[in-house]
């Protein structure tokens, strides 16, 4: 574990923003964190104030790889904490994190709406004492979280969107014309989900948490109220009940990132519809997705976290075992099933499979997890207020400068 971490916060150290004379950096830095299919983003301001969005799964594996990251960026405390949503893949970590530090502020889009089924055991009423010994602010659309130097503000929340467009948006969206709704019945607090456009100067990014496919019509049609993008966060870590041709098109980013996981994310339909997104120039992923396979996947270059080449060719060759009883395989049709593997040297274990049919993570908040992909790394970016960025790969240096358009 020592010589992982060692690896990771040399890694992270050797990719870190010069400093002014004064010790403040004049860039906004944004730490994707690996939490295999969940989400754990750190926002740093050029004053050193932090937002960190979501906590990741429960456990040692994700909370030490959050720490390692609020260690590189020099973060003692952090300043503003927003969970989009209540699934275990976005707040299971948050018991365990504030124990490691201290945490001001505390944003949501209020109550859960899945009242008999809480991911997290409990969760909503320790939150509520957990947030009681703080601040605490229930996010509404149009809303401003005050986070120094940047422009934090929420376009959707607890399913309903901005009412008018923002400056400078409001066109007629073109890719609203061929949309079809993908209604799924019951309450889903992905739906809930808090939504946030990031802007620092010129530079802009979005985060939509695990926002559903027909809200992204509600925020996106017929016109765009967002307007467009510098950088996408893929909405549900690039599952196919995401990430639609109407927001994605509409939103025309120049970069997306994926928070996916190898067996989490990183839907067939999702990369296509990335791929074929006007002004795409480039798709970064936290990890190799086995149901993209070799068509879908971004260049490895791009890529945060890989196994080893004898580990994916075993994957995409060797067919899935048959369920028990027979019938079709757990996953989602169309879908490429990965059996389980153990790679060489014994990196990998079998992953879990999810009351969803999922593999590895937490297969949309439900099920177990797969063990620890190690070491894993982060994708890193920092944004200059005349619109520049940058995006480095931690676990191979490779580092890309995209200048203002």
């Amino acid at each position: 574990m020592r010589s992982m971490i060692a690896l990771v916060l040399a890694a992270g150290l050797a990719f870190a923003t010069p400093l002014t004379a004064q010790g403040v950096a004049k860039t906004l830095q944004i730490y994707y964190i690996d939490t295999e299919g969940g989400q754990a983003t750190l926002f740093v301001s050029p004053s050193g104030e932090s937002l960190m969005v979501d906590t990741g799964n429960p456990g040692s594996r994700d909370l030490d790889r959050i720490v390692l990251a609020l260690a590189d960026a020099g973060v003692k405390q952090i300043d503003h904490l927003i969970l989009t949503h209540y699934h275990v893949d976005h707040v299971g970590g948050l018991q365990e994190l504030i124990k490691r530090i201290p945490v001001k502020h505390f944003y949501d889009h209020g109550p859960t709406v899945e009242v008999q089924r809480e991911q997290v055991n409990g969760f909503q009423t320790a939150y509520a004492e957990i947030y009681g010994k703080a601040t605490h602010t229930v996010l509404k659309p149009g809303d401003k979280v005050p986070f120094a130097g940047v422009d934090w503000r929420v376009v959707i929340s607890a399913e309903q969107p901005i009412k008018n467009p923002l400056p400078g948006a409001g066109k007629p969206n073109p890719a609203c014309d061929t949309f079809k709704r993908q209604n799924v019945p019951g309450p889903d607090d992905n739906a809930q989900s808090v939504g946030s456009l990031i802007t620092f100067g010129r530079f802009k990014t979005i985060d939509l948490g695990d926002l559903l496919w027909d809200n992204e019509f509600d925020l996106m049609c017929p016109n765009n109220k967002v307007g467009t993008l510098d950088l996408y966060l893929t909405s549900h870590h690039g599952l196919a009940r995401s990430g639609s041709e109407a927001l994605v098109h509409g939103l025309q980013p120049r970069v997306a990132l994926m928070n996916n996981g190898p067996r989490k994310g990183g839907a067939t339909q999702t990369l296509a519809i990335l791929h074929s997104s006007p002004g795409l120039e480039d798709l970064w992923q936290l990890h190799w997705s086995y149901e993209a396979g070799v068509e879908q996947n971004t260049p490895g270059v791009f890529i945060a976290n890989l196994d080893d080449n004898e580990t994916i060719a075993n994957v995409l060759t060797v067919p899935a075992p048959a369920p028990r009883g027979g019938g079709a395989p757990p996953a989602a049709a169309g879908a490429t099933v990965a059996p389980a593997v153990v790679a060489p040297g014994g990196q990998g274990q079998p992953a879990a499979v999810d009351a969803r049919g999922g593999r590895g993570g937490f297969g949309g908040g439900r099920g177990n997890p797969a063990a620890a992909h190690t070491p894993a790394y982060w994708i890193k970016v920092t944004a200059q207020q005349d619109g520049t960025f940058t995006v480095t790969n931690a676990r191979n240096g490779f580092t890309k400068t995209y200048r203002p358009r």
